[in-house]
């Protein structure tokens, strides 16, 4: 049986963006920041969100407003899954190690893993405040040793968004400022007579935020270019049509351009599933979001074979990969891109999304086939150094040097290296002549 498609999205010419106007609007709101900085910052958080404090950088009492206005089973929730982010983060980082090895007599060859010196973890706002980008962004970044962490969300009705503003506050945030948007990526990342810049943002964004990222991109770090969510699921008719049509539509609620993808190698499962997905829509409260993202950019596609299945997800390099078959590590052992595997009924992507510990940050519109998402060690140089210990050795890479520069015509370079010969290995070599072997 060949592959067939019982459901297409938008093609990749109808559901592309106006992605020149996108860069054009966040390029001239870069420019004027840089130009005017705060009154740039200002003018534009009151004409994007209607916002317009005194200052956005929060006061001690207005956090601890926003944390008092939680109730404490709020508070324990929060603190709960920060605490999953940590500790799987705490191991990731101990898994980096600084090396120092001699790899020849007097050689000695090291790395060091510095962390960033000073990060901004951005929450996004929009239809929901995503709380759990704020565990994802701070408590990861200050696991990894980075001395100042800032972080910055767009008000919601108004005001700060508390439980935002909470996990910030208890993730380790250094600084919190409410205000959102390209100004706010800008005024973080280039600095502002208020805000000193940073050297790296992170965190996901609208299509404004991430283009923002992107031209930024060498003045400072990020983490990733996000775009809309997106999940896979693949299955075979081990699970049912509910689970899987709850969990395609718990993903395609993010926005009106989530695709959500069913692989399955059960024709019955297929249609069963596009059934109950139109079934769970009546009454689905967020179903004005989750229907618009199934109808434009939901996709269920059927194969024959498991090698098939494993074929299609790779193409797809889906940000969340949920496999629920019968033999799901047979995809953990198989797939190459993914950003985040959800390996067997019973986990899901909101569980990553939210609580069980692995950053939700991660790669989308097929960058998986490239990177993999946020977590500890995107906070980290690994920086090298040298050492060279005797004169012997000196002198024999020295006469090394010396030959392969004069293959590429460096003559300044192989006189570093001539000089060293001619110093610690005594012997004379003409000014601009390679070492004979």
């Amino acid at each position: 049986m060949a592959i067939q498609h019982l459901k297409l999205g938008r093609s990749a010419e109808e559901s592309s963006q106006d992605a020149a106007k996108v860069r054009d609007t966040v390029t001239g709101i870069l420019a004027d920041v840089t130009k005017r900085g705060d009154e740039a910052v200002a003018e534009l958080s009151k004409k994007f969100d209607n916002w317009s404090p005194e200052s956005f950088r929060l006061t001690q009492d207005e956090i601890g407003a926003c944390l008092r206005s939680l109730s404490a089973g709020q508070l324990e929730d929060i603190k709960f899954a920060q605490t999953q982010v940590r500790n799987f983060a705490q191991a990731q980082r101990e898994s980096i190690r600084d090396i120092e090895i001699e790899t020849l007599p007097g050689v000695v060859l090291g790395h060091k893993n510095m962390s960033v010196d000073s990060v901004a973890c951005y929450v996004p706002g929009g239809k929901f405040p995503l709380v759990a980008s704020a565990h994802m962004g701070v408590v990861t970044a200050k696991v990894a040793g980075v001395q100042r962490i800032i972080t910055a969300s767009p008000p919601v009705q108004g005001r700060p968004n508390p439980a935002v503003v909470a996990a910030m506050h208890l993730g380790g945030a250094d600084e919190i400022y409410t205000f959102g948007g390209v100004q706010a990526i800008a005024a973080m990342a280039l600095g502002t007579q208020m805000i000193d810049p940073v050297s790296m943002v992170v965190g996901p964004g609208n299509a404004f935020v991430a283009e923002a990222k992107r031209q930024l991109f060498g003045r400072i770090g990020i983490d990733l270019i996000a775009g809309p969510s997106e999940t896979l699921i693949i299955a075979d008719d081990s699970v049912d049509a509910e689970m899987c049509a709850t969990d395609l539509l718990g993903q395609a609620e993010h926005g009106f351009n989530t695709p959500a993808v069913l692989l399955t190698n059960s024709m019955k499962l297929a249609k069963d599933t596009i059934a109950e997905v139109e079934r769970i829509l009546k009454i689905l409260p967020t179903a004005n979001t989750a229907g618009v993202s199934w109808h434009d950019y939901g996709e269920v596609i059927v194969t024959d074979t498991l090698e098939e299945m494993v074929k299609e997800a790779d193409r797809i390099a889906s940000e969340h990969v949920q496999v629920m078959t019968r033999d799901p590590d047979y995809f953990l052992k198989n797939m190459k891109n993914y950003g985040a595997l959800f390996l067997g009924p019973r986990t899901n992507v909101a569980f990553g999304d939210k609580v069980i510990g692995t950053n939700h940050t991660l790669p989308t519109g097929k960058a998986a086939r490239y990177t993999g998402g946020l977590w500890v060690g995107k906070f980290i140089k690994t920086c090298t150094y040298q050492k060279v210990l005797t004169d012997e050795a000196s002198a024999m890479i020295g006469s090394y040097c010396s030959r392969l520069c004069a293959i590429e015509g460096m003559i300044a370079h192989g006189e570093q290296a001539n000089l060293r010969v001619r110093r610690y290995g005594h012997r004379d070599v003409p000014y601009g002549t390679a070492v004979p072997a």
